[in-house]
């Protein structure tokens, strides 16, 4: 079944490109123009939509409220900001009102797909991850090993987490630094290898398997 996703744009340029590049993914796109239209069709279709596109700058009624009236409906509907306000204070105030990314204008349709993905990775991703003797549940976020509660701080968890999200696949020190650290961290390559040898010394020691050259995986022979 195709993914929904509800376009609040008011500048036909750029809601005409998403509705065409998502349509050309394989998602099936609804659109309004303003606050109200935006509402009323996400008040019709919330429990079949997937994620919704919000603009903050939009005729009728703002982003913001837009945003504040569709999560006293419902919580379970992902909402990214899509707009040109990049003051911190702004982002802050979307993120603390319940939207789940902000992704300022101008974008790159690419980082807006990759995105996507993460929000519908997270939405449905398992309750327990489990391989050899550790256990990862990342709604309770708490982890196992033979049996027993093991501490570790947000970065290890989050790393962890990546891991077991692509388990079986070879993940670069790039791709981690991205996910686990985010776009903006200024540190350096190593730092993946540090945090995975607290990995290691917490868990499993042979759980992660170092690929000469290319990046971690999660050792195929458990």
């Amino acid at each position: 079944m195709k993914r929904q996703i509800l376009i609040i744009e008011d500048e036909e340029i750029i809601s005409n490109l998403l509705e065409t590049e998502l349509s050309f993914e394989g998602y099936n796109v609804f659109s309004a123009a303003d606050g109200m239209s935006g509402l009323k069709i996400f008040e019709e279709k919330q429990e079949y939509l997937d994620v919704v596109l919000l603009d903050w700058m939009i005729p009728k009624l703002h982003g913001l409220e837009v945003l504040r009236r569709m999560k006293k409906m419902t919580n379970k509907v992902p909402v990214i900001f899509v707009t040109a306000r990049d003051y911190v204070g702004d982002k802050v105030a979307g993120l603390d009102a319940g939207a789940d990314d902000y992704l300022t204008k101008p974008f790159n349709i690419e980082e807006l797909m990759a995105r996507l993905r993460v929000i519908f990775r997270k939405n449905t991703q398992p309750a327990i991850y489990s391989y050899g003797t550790v256990s990862l549940n990342p709604g309770e976020h708490t982890v196992e090993y033979q049996g027993k509660a093991t501490s570790l701080t947000q970065r290890e968890f989050a790393l962890l987490l990546f891991l077991f999200e692509h388990q079986g696949e070879i993940i670069s020190r790039d791709d981690i630094l991205e996910e686990v650290w985010g776009m903006n961290f200024g540190g350096q390559l190593n730092t993946v290898d540090t945090y995975v040898r607290y990995l290691r010394k917490k868990l499993d020691k042979n759980m992660i398997e170092t690929i000469r050259g290319l990046g971690y995986r999660l050792n195929k022979d458990k």
